[in-house]
């Protein structure tokens, strides 16, 4: 349904007020002579409430009323919008009131020119209106308009002449000039207007030429307009048909749009129509299941964004988990790509510095027997030379016979770099990782990703570290068979026995030595390199040990070390063995000794986890152990390799 709203522009101005601009001119003789209109209260009167301005306030089209009377006009403009729409609704269809639910209703406008505003304008004071409205009701001394003894004496010195009316007007404004500032006591009010004790008529034409006339007459046949809340209307709040300026009394059912009784009769004569009213109350009672089907579409709405935001409560949930749990998986993924890497490089640079020393020592054996057969070879020479026929036969069968050397058929140097076991667990660790990635996309995180793949952790390496021993090898204890480094770091077995002084500290039959160091009390780590070896021991042992003939090394005896054989087989020696699983070869083993709490741990240095402890009680010294274990025909001739302790974060 749709509402004809009344034409904006109802004139304001009347036939005499347009005579009246028309009669402005200059006086002859005077600087300038104004007409009596300049003063008209139709120039100072609210097109609502028909009196002169109270607070007079203009909105964005450039109208002004009181500020209390448009005030009032929109907050029922509101009242009557929504009414109306509501007729219109409950004619519509159900798919027509979901358009029509979603269209803004155009609820401001202005009365005068019907301008709609998308928001109600914010309303200010125009201070300067409201001053000159201020003085015009001066002026008139608060009298209503059209009534009143001194509206009519004003008339009378409009027609009697100008200074007349001028000294009436001046004395009115000093009166009430001195009133006000009496009562409210504002100076600035007396200094505009001062007062006026002898004015001289000869000096008004020179400053106005007549009264303001007399107000318009209101009668049946120009009734006043007055501009209600739907348009100009005789004093009534009914809207008016912008066509033949009628109240809109009469709704069509035919076209569903209100109509004024003119319209009924030209336009819409064989038409289904009725009053507004009949029609409302016809249609008030389906307002009810109206109100009621947009409640629930209310309620639905509210639903679905209560529902919209608990899903992006989730989402943002999800968010924050799904990046917590896959910064983990990479950090983790990285930090063991990085740390396989560092021990990849690590692994190699001793597999070269154990192959270099391998060479070396191969180079400097072999170069002694090659020394050795030179001087058999010249012996052999000289004896051929010789004419001493005895001497040659008791020499020869000396120097035929084969010097003591070693088959060098079979012997080659280790080009094994030790990799495979760093490769084959950082396969594992990135299938494994493939497959929790997979799992990852079919069903989101479970939880961590990627454990460890070592057993334990080091704990507070750097507190261990703290604790560093400086070892050495003792030279009395040392096997026969096993070669030491000038600065005793270093031990690796040889091919053959030495001449060395007997004592009852050297071991005879098992290739192993001690540190010189005793341990008596306190915290002890030092770090030993096994590099590539296929073989080794290592641990402490206390120092009333057996050291000849055939030892049984279990705790029980005074030994407790880990041991390495076949390159894959770790244990510690107890009675029985106990196996220990590792899953990461090791390159450097550090050893921790707790005295206090009889404790004897083994790390991983290189990967910075624990590999096994064993509690015991100690009662006496007890030595850093080595054992490199026999070459096996350059197999194991690696050597171990006591190294510095170098602080880690």
């Amino acid at each position: 349904m749709q509402l004809r709203a009344a034409d904006a522009s109802s004139p304001r101005r009347t036939r005499s007020s347009r005579s009246s601009r028309s009669s402005r001119r200059t006086a002859p003789g005077s600087r300038m002579s104004i007409h009596g209109s300049f003063l008209s209260d139709d120039q100072f009167l609210c097109s609502i409430c028909l009196d002169v301005f109270t607070n007079p306030s203009s909105i964005p089209c450039g109208h002004t009323f009181c500020m209390s009377c448009i005030t009032r006009y929109w907050d029922q403009c509101e009242v009557w919008k929504v009414l109306l729409h509501a007729v219109s609704f409950l004619s519509l269809s159900l798919s027509e009131r979901s358009h029509a639910f979603r269209l803004p209703l155009q609820l401001f406008q202005c009365p005068l020119c019907k301008k709609s505003f998308p928001k109600r304008p914010i309303l200010h004071v125009n201070r300067t209106l409201r001053e000159i409205t201020e003085q015009f009701k001066s002026m008139r001394g608060g009298v209503p308009v059209g009534n009143g003894k001194e509206d009519q004496t004003l008339r009378k010195g409009h027609r009697g002449g100008s200074g007349h009316l001028m000294e009436e007007l001046k004395k009115k404004m000093h009166k009430k000039h001195q009133d006000k500032h009496k009562i409210k006591g504002e100076h600035h009010t007396s200094t505009r207007f001062p007062p006026i004790t002898n004015p001289q008529p000869s000096s008004v034409p020179d400053r106005i030429s007549a009264a303001p006339p007399p107000p318009r007459q209101i009668s049946p046949s120009n009734p006043r307009r007055r501009y209600t809340l739907s348009g100009a209307a005789c004093s009534q709040n009914i809207p008016v048909c912008p066509i033949h300026q009628r109240g809109i009394l009469m709704y069509c059912r035919t076209d569903q749009v209100c109509i004024c009784p003119e319209c009924e009769i030209e336009d819409h004569n064989d038409h289904d129509t009725v009053t507004v009213e009949a029609e409302w109350m016809e249609t008030k009672p389906k307002l009810q299941g109206s109100e009621q089907e947009i409640q629930e579409m209310i309620r639905e709405r509210t639903r679905k964004i209560e529902e919209i935001k608990m899903s992006m409560t989730e989402v943002e949930m999800a968010v924050e988990r799904e990046t917590a749990s896959s910064v983990c998986m990479f950090s983790m993924l990285t930090s063991a790509i990085e740390r396989s890497q560092a021990e990849l490089i690590e692994v190699m640079e001793i597999s070269r510095r154990a192959a270099e020393q391998q060479a070396d020592s191969m180079i400097k054996q072999l170069e002694r027997e090659i020394e050795e057969l030179q001087i058999r070879d010249r012996a052999l020479g000289e004896l051929a030379q010789s004419d001493d026929h005895l001497h040659c036969v008791k020499t020869f069968q000396t120097l035929s016979s084969p010097p003591p050397s070693k088959d060098w058929s079979g012997v080659s140097l280790n080009c094994d770099l030790g990799t495979s076991a760093v490769y084959r667990t950082l396969a594992t660790m990135v299938k494994k990782f493939q497959e929790e990635l997979q799992k990852v996309t079919e069903s989101g995180f479970p939880g961590p990703l990627i454990e460890p793949v070592p057993v334990q952790a080091l704990p507070r390496v750097k507190r261990m570290q703290e604790y560093a021993l400086d070892v050495t090898l003792d030279s009395h204890t040392a096997h026969p068979r096993l070669v030491l480094s000038e600065d005793l770091k270093i031990v690796w077995c040889g091919d053959r026995h030495q001449h060395m002084a007997e004592n009852p500290e050297r071991f005879d039959r098992v290739v192993c030595v001690l540190g010189q160091q005793p341990i008596s009390s306190g915290k002890h780590y030092w770090e030993v390199e096994v590099g590539g070896k296929t073989d080794w021991d290592l641990g402490v042992a206390r120092q009333s040990i057996s050291r000849k003939g055939k030892i049984n090394y279990t705790p029980q005896n005074g030994f407790w070390f880990l041991s390495l054989r076949d390159k894959s087989k770790y244990a510690f020696r107890t009675e029985p063995s106990t196996d220990v699983n590792l899953n990461l070869r090791p390159h450097k083993i550090g050893i921790f000794v707790d005295y206090e709490k009889g404790q004897v741990s083994f790390y991983n240095v290189d990967a910075k986890v624990h590999i096994y402890t064993f509690n015991d009680n100690f009662t006496e010294n007890i030595y850093p152990f080595f054992s490199p274990c026999t070459n096996k025909g350059g197999r194991n001739d690696m050597p171990l390799i006591i190294t510095p302790i170098v602080l880690t974060e």
